[in-house]
Parts: C-alpha cells; structure tokens; sequence
C-alpha cells in the first residue's frame, strides 16, 4: 500500500487541475446486487487490494457491522487512477448504501457526482430500489450508466442459452431506459438512454472479476458464447483475464460520464439557485480553481483519532490548509486543519484540493450534511438535499447510568450530524431521548454505535411508529378566540390535493414564509388546482401543508401575521388527535377581530387564538390518522411462495403484483410499517431461508376505521396524554 500512495501522491495533485480528466462517480443499486463487491475490483485495478481478494475482501465495507450484516450502511469514498487511451484519467468513486434504510446516503452522494453506475442483478432484474436510486440520481442531475451484474449465476442458475441470455439483457435494458425516459430531465431524455451498441451498457460478474461490453468485444474478439463455455465450464479466472472487469467498467466511465466542468454547467442551476453571473456563480459554471470556494458537505463521519471529516464536493476554488470558511447563511466561521482523499478506509493527505474533486477536510466543526462552506461573503447555500423518504420509527433512548447523560446528549448530536436521515430529538416533557430512522434496521444499527463507538451505555424503548395526521374532509369555519376574549380568528381547513403534497415533497414549492417569486408559486399552484386568487394569500408551507391567507383588509392583520405563522407550525408539529404531525392540509384564514392595541394582541393571546381556530376547524373536518406504508418486493422459489404470500397478508398486507423469471418468484405488496416489526426472522422462517426481501416508502396512507380509536389511544398514552382527545368545543375557549 505504501508505494501505491506515495506514486499516488505525486501523480494526483497534478491531476485534480486538469478537470477534463476527473470522473466523479457513485455505484448505486438495489440491496445485494453487488455494488460493494463490483467497488472491490474496481480498487484493484489501483493496485489498493490484491486481485485474489477483489470480490470477496468488501473492501470498502469497513465498517465491523457491515461486515457482519454483509451490507454497506455508509457511502465509501476512493480516488482511483485509470489509463484510457493511452491518458490517465482520477475517478473518484462513492459506493453507496442499498438497503431503504439508508437510501439518505444514496442521496447525499448524488450530490457529490456527476455520473452514476447503475448496477442490476442479471437473476432479479429491476428491482423496487433500482428505480429509487435512479430517481435520486436523474433528481440531481447526474447521468446514468448501466452494470448488468451476476451473469455468472443467470449462466449456472438459470441455464440460459446466448439466445435467452441476451433476451433476459434486452428486457433489463429496456426497463432501466423506460425509468430514465419518465424520470430524467428533458433536455437529456434521449441523449442519457443506455445503449449496448455504444459501450454505455456492460455485463458481468463482481464476484468472478469479468466484464464484457460491445465495443470490447469488438476489440478483443471475445464474445457472449464464450463468456457462456468459460462459465459453465467453470474456467472463470480464464475469461477475468481475457476480459478485465476493471478496463471494461472504468472505460465506460470515462468514454460515457461526464467531466466536472461539463456537469457544472448544466447542475449549478439545478442545485443553486443564486445569480449565475455573480462572481462565484461564474467560478462554479467554469469549474474554476482560482475563484471563490464553493464547498457543499455531503457526509461527516468521524474519525477517532481526527475527529469530525466533512466529505463533500469543491464546485469552485480550492480547500487549504489553514483557509478560513465560513457556514453559508450563519456567523460561524472555520478554519481548515487537513485535506485529504478518501482511499476507502484511510486517508491520503493533499495540499489542496481543487474545483470539480471530492475533498475529505478536518476542521469544519460546525458542518453537517447539507451544509454549504466557502469563502465568498455573500454566497446562497445550495439547494437543500430532498430526501426520497423521511424516518418513520422512533425508540426512544435513556443511558442506563444517569451520570453518563450529557456524553449521550453530545453523542446523540454527533450521530445526528454523521446521518441526516436521523431525526434526534430531546422532548422536555418526558426527558426522554427520541430518536427517529427509516425503520428498525437504522436504528439498531444507530443504537449499535452508541453502545460500541461513543461507549454510552443505553437501554432504548421497543420501537414505535411515527403517525401523521389530517382531516377527512372540510371543516369550519371556527372561531379561535385569545385569553383575553379580545381577539378572534376564524380558519377553515380541507385535505391539500396530492399534487400540491407531491410538489411540496419534490421541492417545487418551498418551505417557510417569504416567498421570492410569488407569481410564479401563484401560476404553479394553480396549475395543481388552487385557483389564483387563493394562491395569491400563500402565507406559509410547514412540512406538506399550507397555510393560505384570504381575508380581505383587516386592520392590524399585517403586524399580527408573524404570530398567526408561529401558531400554524405549531399545530403542524403538534396535531389535535394525538400530538403527531400534521400530513397534506390546507388552512384558510378566512376572517378576523383584532383589538386595536397591540399590547392585547402580542404572542400570549395571538397564538394560542390561532391555533385553538386551527385545531377546531380540524375536528369539524373529522380528524383522522394516518399510518406509514412500505413497498415490500420478496423473491422467493416457488417452492416456498405460499409460505411468503401467508407471511405478508398476516400482516395486513396487500400484494400488488406477482412475475416469475424461471423458478424465481418475486411478490410485490404493500404493508404497513407498524406491520413489519420482526420481519426479518419471520420471512426467513417462512420460506426456509429461501428469501431475498427488500422495503421501499410508500409514504402515508389513511389508518383502517376499525384500529383508528384504538391506535389513538395508544398514541395519546404513550404521550401522557388524556386516552380520548378533545371535541371542538374544547378550543371554542
């Protein structure tokens, strides 16, 4: 290893300049269609492991829970140097996570990188979470080439013929090419389609370390036949010779993804929406070194001797050694102490690291993922980094010694900066310790590190569903009068339509309460089905709902609006039926009496008026609850199938479809998440270990009738609050 660097260190500074020969890419996939392993061969090609290994080391799995669980749970950053045509081209590469759990990872990665090698398991196919991460991808921008990988088990397992095999290829083809034509951008729809004639699309095995693709085969000679004879015959580190999975995969990267100064120029106003003719818009459309820094952090884990590492993309100038930083939108400035490139689990250290690379500093403590650092006083951070789905299990956490509490309060703020798909929260009520992620893989795994890596000693609650609630349908006007009986507000609420909540979702319509461009928020949502004159009183977007003044000259109303904003969030966070957060409504201000001194209106009679309105109107409108969903795709043998079928109706689960490839069942059903506890064991029980299963979001549906009261309940129990919620009249003061 120690050669490699210090050839490594030499060659790479002088590359990072020439932008033209960096790639900066991510390996995505479904859950155990072998990115980590494909990342291992890959690094061989380096020289970071030896080729006996590569496939079988999980190299960038360094993780000791990776390891034992055989998943990737974090993104793994290497800089690679690869030989193309006779020129030397630095790939710095992310392998990322492909378990829902951690699809947050995926995300933040995205943002990092230009390019993206979509790999597909030749046996299963496209797969529920092959189309989320492509979605995350095209999201942001970045284009997509395709790995069809396992062709060694479709040859053995399947027994398919050159002729099958390429049908079997055509079919996989044709489905990533239809998610990219409905999800990419318009103006690449054609031009980012993958095509085997070009060399975008390539076959193999990560595991037999071989690949092949078109144009290779025209150039060596080696062909589909014989990849099938060398496989079956079981001559596999013959055909890796002949067909070198690291060539193959590597070449069609730099042959088909782009260059960061090509990317910059169609991403910068996709991810930053600041004056592109500023001089640090300027800088970053230019990849240019010598303008202001533009640092955006997609990750912060931590290093036990070097504390926090904020990894993230140099869009313009270059990161220093004792450069001053400052955290886009706050005072907080930070000084540079190292910068280096990640090369898996170690680090190899620079002078510098410059526009269109990865960069791994030290120093920037007030970072966290999403965060926005540069040089330039005046800069707007980049658009915030929308996460596909959002943490739907909460436990909740206590150390068992009572001493340790403030090393788990400082822990739990470190593992919140490390994974921004965690939700931390300290509720001042209870004194306990929330802690929120994608499901129970996510936490246990978080809780795991609390134990073994910050050494806090913790018991945790069983896990809990996060509820969201809404209206069933219109409700109000209501009166919400203050303390004081002198002012009273008059609200309205009805269900928001799924566009709007989708738009919301997307990033279309954004959060807060100052709008930049109302008129063309006022033409969208009209478009999505609130009329003009509606849209015209947007007054604030709190997490899918909307707040939507339409009163008509009130006097005073204006000073008040600040507080009536503050009431309506708070009611979002903090719904009427039992205290969850509030999912797709939409509030009309619809009338209002204010007392004419403004000492008798201030924050202790305006919010809670406001408030008891919204919460009244909600009651009228039938308060409902809603419960999370998971997309749960099973492959099983059809030996096992019913066992699998059984396994997911007993958990109320509804099967949305079912396809067969050979004697591979896959099963597609939607199940609620409150369902899913104990999954895991039950699946495998129920198909004898015959099982490959993975979950995807589906958002929030509405709460079956018959478990409704009973849920609530629970809810409200667990809460400390009174088992049956309050009736309208409770908030009519």
């Amino acid at each position: 290893m120690t050669h490699i660097r210090a050839e490594l260190a030499k060659a790479i500074p002088d590359m990072m300049r020439q932008t033209d020969k960096i790639r900066n890419i991510g390996i995505v996939a479904h859950i155990h269609h072998g990115k980590t392993t494909l990342s291992d061969n890959l690094l061989a090609a380096a020289g970071m492991i030896s080729n006996e290994l590569a496939g079988k080391q999980l190299y960038l799995n360094f993780d000791e829970q990776e390891q034992a669980r055989l998943l990737t749970i974090n993104n793994a950053d290497v800089t690679i140097v690869h030989e193309y045509e006779g020129s030397q081209f630095l790939i710095n590469l992310i392998d990322t996570p492909g378990h829902v759990d951690f699809g947050g990872d995926v995300t933040r990665a995205m943002r990092a990188v230009d390019g993206a090698v979509v790999v597909v398991c030749a046996v299963e196919g496209v797969m529920a979470q092959t189309e989320t991460v492509l979605r995350q991808a095209l999201r942001e921008k970045v284009k997509p080439v395709l790995f069809i990988n396992k062709v060694d088990r479709a040859i053995k397992e399947l027994k398919l013929t050159p002729e099958s095999l390429q049908k079997r290829f055509t079919t996989i083809i044709a489905e990533v090419n239809e998610l990219i034509r409905k999800m990419a951008p318009d103006e690449f729809v054609d031009e980012w389609s993958v095509d085997p004639r070009d060399g975008s699309v390539a076959f193999g095995s990560g595991y037999e370390n071989w690949a092949i693709s078109v144009p290779y085969m025209k150039r060596t000679g080696v062909n589909f036949k014989d990849i099938i004879e060398y496989v079956s015959t079981g001559r596999s580190k013959e055909i890796a010779q002949k067909a070198k999975i690291n060539d193959v995969i590597f070449d069609m990267v730099v042959k088909h993804l782009p260059t960061p100064h090509s990317a910059q120029k169609y991403r910068i106003p996709n991810i930053w929406k600041g004056d592109i003719g500023s001089p640090v818009g300027k800088a970053m459309m230019e990849t240019n070194s010598e303008g202001p820094t533009a640092f955006m952090v997609t990750d912060i884990t931590m290093d036990p001797n070097a504390g926090e590492i904020a990894t993230g993309r140099v869009f313009s100038g270059r990161l220093a050694k004792g450069m001053e930083l400052s955290v886009v939108g706050t005072k907080a400035k930070n000084r540079v102490q190292h910068v280096s490139l990640f090369m898996g689990p170690e680090r190899l250290m620079v002078e510098e690291v410059t526009a269109g690379n990865i960069a791994a500093v030290i120093g920037l403590t007030d970072a966290f993922a999403g965060t926005t650092m540069s040089n330039a006083v005046d800069m707007i951070p980049f658009e915030e980094i929308r996460h596909v789905s959002e943490p739907v299990v909460t436990v909740a956490i206590e150390p068992k010694h009572m001493g340790d509490l403030p090393k788990l309060i400082e822990t739990m703020r470190k593992i919140a900066k490390e994974d921004a798909s965690l939700k931390v929260e300290i509720n001042q009520e209870t004194g306990e310790h929330l802690l929120s992620g994608m499901g129970e893989l996510h936490l246990e795994i978080t809780q795991y590190r609390i134990v073994n890596d910050y050494k806090v000693e913790i018991s945790a609650s069983t896990p809990i569903v996060v509820y969201r609630e809404t209206v069933g349908h219109a409700g109000g006007p209501f009166e919400g009068k203050s303390p004081n009986k002198h002012n009273k507000f008059y609200f309205e609420v009805e269900p928001l339509p799924e566009a709007v909540v989708k738009a919301i979702k997307e990033g279309e319509i954004p959060q807060g309460k100052s709008f930049k461009d109302t008129k063309t928020l006022v033409t969208k949502l009209d478009g999505l089905g609130i009329s003009r004159d509606e849209g015209r009183g947007i007054t604030a977007v709190e997490g899918t709902n909307i707040l939507f003044d339409v009163t008509k000259g009130i006097q005073y109303l204006n000073e008040t609006m600040d507080l009536i904003v503050d009431a309506f969030k708070e009611a979002m966070n903090r719904g009427p039926l039992a205290n969850e957060k509030v999912h797709g409504l939409k509030a009309r201000l619809v009338d209002a009496k204010l007392h004419e001194d403004s000492i008798h209106r201030g924050p202790a009679q305006t919010i809670p008026a406001a408030r008891s309105g919204v919460y009244g109107a909600m009651v009228t409108g039938d308060r409902v609850l809603l419960e999370p969903i998971q997309r749960v795709t099973v492959n099983v043998p059809q030996e096992v199938l019913s066992g699998a079928t059984r396994e997911l109706q007993r958990r109320r689960g509804e099967i949305l479809d079912m396809t067969s490839v050979g004697d591979l069942q896959t099963i597609v059903a939607k199940v609620p998440v409150a369902e899913m506890f104990g999954f895991a064991s039950d699946i495998r029980s129920a198909t004898a270990g015959k099982v490959l299963w993975a979950t995807e979001s589906m958002g929030f549906e509405l709460l079956p009738t018959e478990l409704q009261a009973t849920v609530v309940g629970e809810v409200r129990k667990r809460r400390g609050l009174k088992p049956e919620p309050y009736d309208a009249a409770y908030y009519s003061g």
